[in-house]
């Protein structure tokens, strides 16, 4: 796709928004960036794009920014749904997301991720993987720096790997990744994508433009997942936690192996996993097939595997307060997210939930919280839903706060050896934070003070 000459409009100024305008400008395009926020209210910095001659438009989106446009990019935070982007699609304009510019900028080979949960412990650890390799490596998307700026400093022998979420595969069009893996599947985003039907097509879209020469890794142990394959064009490799496989990648004997074309190769036990719980299995079963793919031994795997930690704002451990273990999960912005946090614990949990309320089904959610959870702690938008799908649910010991400070107080002074406090808000940040990484910090930033 040539970007050179082109009047483009990005919309969303957010750190993809402000990244892909720059580059766009620095190809010689003509770049207006717009976001229905005041100038004044954007939080990042838009002196740099500004100085390079990218234009502003910020505060009022309407039709006069469509004129004479020749190509539109989507920021992750704007929907195809949002009013100027389907005027814009009437009127025949190109629309497209960033992650589609960064696969048109990209010479190196993209592994990507998508999934409900677990996309940013995979992505970072096929990272981690294909590094030790001593392959020339990055890694963008829905993590860290914006895809479009991460690939530009890759190389052909490199490689690009990507978390890619539902709403930055809303405007792929040539999007075509050498491996692809689809996690797992969950109600979430219905808000924005309108039915289940139409977040599992988006799921999709991260494999329907691959060929017989490319490779999508799929849960055999979700439904919907599994049935996926029936419509990939590229070699389909199951992964499954629960059962062996003929082909793909699974556990056998407490070992992770990985059977292809008639070979077999052990990786290592799942007991030498440094990152704990069934989710984290998985995680590292799609991190070795990706790697596997991208030629990566076994050897190497296995000792990324060993000494890997986590990643941030992921059941992180904070630190230890009068016996307590504080545990940071901000990442959890769903219930099926936050199950898998709780399924980590032996129990003698006081949990800390809610948040903005994405009105998902709590029944297995609740379920788990009256088995595992000693203290329930709930705040926010959603708190009133969830203390009622809590009383439902027969859990005794329910709180409701009025802030994220009382909630932390409030757990401090319930906490006593053996249990442990979670933050596990099974909702979005967006009511009270900007994001899950803000929520979290603050939260660590607090836990660190009670000391």
């Amino acid at each position: 796709m040539e970007f050179k000459d082109k009047k483009i409009l990005v919309l969303g100024a957010g750190i993809s928004g402000i990244a892909v305008s720059g580059i766009l400008k620095e190809l010689g395009a003509r770049v207006t960036l717009s976001d229905a926020k005041r100038e004044e209210d954007i939080k990042h910095d838009l002196t740099g794009i500004v100085n390079a001659g990218v234009a502003l438009a910020m505060g009022r989106q309407d039709e006069s920014l469509l004129e004479a446009v020749n190509l539109i990019v989507l920021s992750p935070g704007i929907s195809i749904y949002n009013p100027l982007v389907e005027l814009a699609k009437e009127r025949e304009i190109t629309v497209i997301s960033e992650v589609e510019v960064a696969y048109q900028l990209c010479q190196a080979p993209i592994v990507a991720v998508t999934g409900t949960n677990g996309k940013t412990t995979t992505t970072t650890l096929i990272g981690e993987m294909l590094k030790a390799a001593g392959l020339e490596t990055v890694v963008g998307g829905n993590i860290g720096l914006a895809l479009s700026e991460e690939v530009r400093s890759v190389k052909k022998t490199g490689v690009a790997v990507a978390e890619i979420s539902s709403f930055q595969l809303e405007g792929v069009l040539e999007f075509k990744p050498h491996v692809a893996a689809v996690l797992n599947l969950t109600p979430d985003h219905i808000d924005r994508h309108r039915s289940m039907e139409n977040y599992q097509l988006m799921k999709e879209r991260i494999f329907t433009k691959q060929t017989g020469d490319d490779y999508v890794i799929l849960n055999y142990d979700d439904l919907a997942v599994r049935h996926m394959g029936d419509r990939a064009p590229s070699q389909v490799v199951y992964f499954s936690r629960l059962r062996d496989l003929p082909s793909g990648l699974f556990v056998q004997d407490g070992v992770i192996k990985v059977s292809w074309n008639g070979d077999v190769t052990e990786i290592l036990p799942v007991a030498d996993i440094k990152i704990k719980g069934g989710h984290n299995v998985e995680n590292a079963l799609v991190a070795c097939g990706c790697a596997y793919f991208m030629g990566v031994t076994a050897e190497v795997m296995a000792e990324v595997l060993r000494n890997f930690g986590g990643v941030e704002h992921r059941i992180e451990p904070v630190t230890e307060v009068n016996g307590v273990w504080y545990y940071n999960d901000s990442k959890a912005t769903n219930p099926e997210s936050a199950i898998k946090a709780l399924e980590a614990f032996d129990g003698h949990i006081i949990l800390i939930a809610g948040g903005r309320d994405k009105n998902t089904d709590l029944t297995e959610f609740m379920t788990l919280v009256k088995e595992k959870v000693d203290h329930l702690i709930l705040l926010g938008e959603a708190k009133t839903r969830f203390a009622e799908a809590a009383c439902e649910a027969g859990i005794k010991s329910v709180r409701q706060v009025d802030d994220f400070g009382a909630a932390v107080k409030l757990a401090r002074s319930l906490a006593k050896a053996p249990q442990v406090v979670l933050l596990s808000p099974a909702c979005s940040s967006y009511d009270l934070f900007n994001n899950y990484e803000e929520r979290g910090q603050v939260f660590k930033e607090m836990v660190h003070q009670l000391r």
